[in-house]
């Protein structure tokens, strides 16, 4: 019996065994070829592909075409089942993939019917730049078909992956509107809402659009809201919501982007130097792919390209880099490009336009993997798609986005990669469509300059002032009507788009740029780009005063600037939390936070305790305070009621605590004594469940979670084989290291244009979507820890020839 047992576990044990070997050798079989020769149909000559260490792609190319169909075939190879992403998720197409779970998701994302907009207007989007287009789609099929299996994600989901058309190049584009601007317009509505409750001066307070830490490049600081008389607004006397606990703040800690330039006479030889890090979700692998490209182009200076930096698997273009003669990056610009229109939907074709709004119904059909395909109809009119149906007092609502219209996406950016100086890389970004960014630029004549790169609303005149549910909140009850009809004649209400608007700022006279997502314009500025929910400006003046700190700067010292992660915003913070607790006896949980956090480290460094407690301190304060001015709203709403995101509320928190008026207190707290204490008492309770206060360092807290997307799919034992390591990060939001657990920085670049060699370039999650590829999470320590990792490709490790 006992050598039976045996046998029968040598045979489970070889059993396991070959299915462990037929599994790698099935992983294997998606991997990229690295080396050799490989054909490539459609090429004019042949193409060398060079990667180093790190997996970074160096393309030597005969033509532009040529180079963009080899672009196409490596982002096939590394990343395929990333770039399917990035077009399912604009289109509303991932339930196809993953089942029933993305149902909900994809009808959030299909309203907007993208693909039908992008199918009809395909010429808007590729214009004459087609042909390098489609030579990019037959490389990125051609990449996957010379995968000897198709990649592993859609082995695990049992799926094949669709062919690739120039459509989902834009597709692909599409998808950055959707992670930078919010196709739901939720902050609109919900302000609107808190405006059709309680006193005019309560909504003010909560809509006040800046503070003391304001650092715009045009106008001066709005500094923080002035407190309404107790004539004006008395929260004591108004309704609140029966619940018994208050309403939370979303945590909203690592929001945007950083981008600086610094002149020629800022730096030892004259050079403009770039510095941008565009702060986004990550994951493992990275959204960006790095690259240099290299072929012959009459337009270019000296009649050749050779431009590095990252590109965006599913486009074929360097999105942030430098060509030696120019050097750019992006920020979000957080401008207003989305309107709420109140309609009256026409019950049939029939009935008079005048007393209501025609529509088309659009039905979709969205793709259930292993179920029934759902259909789905959208309901559209001459403003936008219905995204509200009317609900009680509440007009049934379309929504007008940049991102509907003819235009709003284009494939101009390609052609920074010939630019040759800061005159011709503007004129550029005036043609260029891209979700609205900050655009820096430098070139090696050391001149700097900064616009908006991208489609901004041409808002005119009365629409401008008072924008659509403006006019419906406006007007009296007897008089709604009326206002429907004033908008359905105001023609500028249809506004179209323009990428023109911009303001530009070139050479400025202290040679230095910066922008941090928070507002940089005034006066006309602002009124072309409006406010789409700008940052707290806290992290823009930290680099604004880094950058006016010194007179000379190198590639280093930028990067410095990039790495700070001083806590100068929540100084002022903890010396209250420290003044609050000399104020309480012992056994209180201020005195608790006070005495576990004495010890001032100013830094949100892994192992700071007080900047932990501070920071959670201050968020359990805001979300009471913001309770507290929200609640009329929220007993007259009731379920309909939305928090909406304050960025700015700092502005009015700051000037409450300083005067404690108690006609502003909220009514859940008989003293602002009461509500500092209970803020207190939340964050020490949560905390201590874990363990002593004073060993509640950050870095227990900010550990980093960076995973390929499919990870929750597998079981406990392999997860961690598709994340990166689970580090502490040093970083947080209101500073320029903005670094959360699965957010931050996806790349961060300083170079100057003609000194590439100099320059520098992090970027987390590594090159390749293989875990069993020798670039999987490559170079991520070098990010983590900040070492200055090289901008252009080093030495070669792999050649591939592709040949015609």
């Amino acid at each position: 019996m006992l050598i039976w047992t045996k046998r029968l576990l040598w045979v489970l044990l070889l059993l396991i065994a070959i299915l462990v070997l037929a599994a790698t050798l099935l992983l294997r079989g998606s991997l990229p070829s690295l080396d050799g020769g490989m054909t490539l149909p459609g090429l004019t000559a042949a193409v060398t592909i060079q990667r180093d260490a790190n997996g970074v792609v160096t393309i030597d190319a005969g033509s532009e075409a040529d180079a963009l169909r080899a672009l196409g075939y490596v982002h096939a190879q590394e990343r395929y089942f990333e770039m399917d992403l990035m077009r399912r998720t604009s289109a509303g197409e991932l339930a196809e993939l993953f089942g029933p779970v993305a149902i909900d998701l994809d009808k959030k994302r299909r309203v907007h019917r993208i693909r039908a907009r992008v199918t009809e207007h395909l010429n808007d989007f590729a214009g004459e730049k087609m042909p390098q287009l489609m030579a990019y789609a037959d490389g990125v099929n051609a990449g996957l078909d010379d995968l000897r299996t198709r990649p592993w994600p859609y082995l695990l989901l049992q799926q094949s992956p669709r062919r690739w058309d120039v459509v989902d190049s834009a597709l692909t584009g599409y998808a950055m509107y959707f992670d930078l601007q919010d196709s739901e317009n939720t902050r609109e509505l919900a302000l609107w809402k808190i405006r059709q409750i309680g006193p005019p001066a309560l909504a003010n307070l909560l809509a006040h659009d800046g503070t003391e830490w304001d650092a715009p490049m045009f106008g001066q600081p709005r500094g923080n809201a002035k407190l309404p008389a107790l004539e004006h607004v008395d929260l004591r006397e108004l309704p609140m919501p029966k619940s018994d606990t208050h309403r939370r703040l979303a945590d909203k800690g690592t929001p945007g982007s950083n981008n600086w330039a610094v002149a020629g006479p800022l730096t030892k030889d004259g050079r403009a130097t770039l510095a941008n890090d565009m702060h986004l979700g990550l994951r493992a692998p990275n959204i960006w792919f790095r690259a240099r490209l290299r072929y012959p182009d009459a337009r270019a200076p000296g009649g050749k390209v050779d431009v590095s930096g990252v590109t965006l698997p599913g486009l074929p273009a360097v999105i942030v880099g430098s060509n030696g003669h120019v050097a750019w990056g992006f920020t979000n610009s957080y401008a207003d490009t989305a309107d709420w229109y109140p309609v009256r939907p026409c019950a049939n074709e029939e009935t008079a336009a005048d007393t209501c709004d025609r529509v088309t119904r659009h039905a979709e059909t969205i793709g259930v993997a292993g179920a029934d395909a759902v259909p789905f109809e959208v309901v559209e009119t001459a403003y936008g798609p219905i995204l509200h149906e009317r609900a009680g007092d509440i007009p049934a609502l379309a929504l007008r986005w940049t991102a509907h219209l003819p235009g709003a996406l284009n494939f101009e950016l390609a052609d920074l990669a010939s630019a040759s100086d800061l005159g011709s890389a503007l004129a550029v970004a005036e043609r260029t469509a891209i979700p609205a960014q900050n655009l820096v630029i430098g070139d090696r004549n050391g001149e700097i300059a900064w616009r908006i790169l991208g489609p901004l609303p041409v808002r005119s005149g009365r629409c401008a002032r008072n924008p659509p549910l403006a006019a419906i909140t406006s007007a009296s009850a007897d008089n709604t009507t009326a206002a429907f009809s004033s908008i359905r004649r105001e023609a500028c209400y249809q506004w179209s788009i323009s990428t023109e608007l911009s303001p530009v700022l070139r050479r400025p006279s202290q040679h230095r740029l910066w922008t941090a997502n928070a507002r940089v314009v005034d006066d006309a500025g602002l009124s072309a780009l409006g406010d789409g929910g700008y940052a707290l400006g806290a992290r823009a003046k930290q680099i604004r005063d880094g950058l006016f700190a010194k007179n000379q700067f190198s590639e280093k010292e930028l990067l410095d600037i990039q790495l700070d992660n001083r806590a100068v915003f929540l100084k002022r913070w903890w010396q209250l939390l420290q003044d609050q607790a000399k104020k309480k006896g012992d056994g209180t949980a201020v005195r608790a936070l006070a005495t576990a956090g004495r010890k001032w480290e100013g830094r949100a460094s892994t192992d700071s305790v007080s900047f932990r407690l501070v920071r959670a301190w201050r968020l359990a304060v805001h979300a009471r305070i913001a309770d507290g001015l929200t609640a009329p709203a929220q007993a007259a709403l009731g379920e309909e009621f939305v928090m909406p995101d304050l960025p700015q509320l700092e502005g009015t928190v700051w000037p409450l605590l300083q005067q404690r008026p108690a006609h502003l207190l909220s009514r859940r707290y008989p003293t602002w004594d009461a509500l500092l204490e209970d803020a207190a008492k939340e964050v020490r309770d949560e905390l201590i469940e874990h363990g002593p206060l004073e060993q509640r360092i950050w870095g227990e807290r900010n550990t980093a979670n960076i995973c390929h997307p499919l990870t929750d799919a597998l079981p406990g034992f392999l997860k961690s084989r598709l994340c990166m390591p689970a580090e502490p990060l040093p970083g947080d939001g209101a500073m320029p290291r903005v670094q959360g657990p699965a957010f931050g920085a996806s790349e961060r670049m300083v170079v100057s244009p003609g000194h590439e060699a100099d320059g520098i370039l992090h970027m987390p999650g590594g090159q390749s979507g293989h875990p069993l590829s020798p670039f999987w999470g490559a170079g991520h320590g070098d990010w983590v820890h900040g070492r200055p990792t090289p901008f252009l490709p080093q030495k070669t490790e792999y050649v591939l020839t592709l040949k015609p």
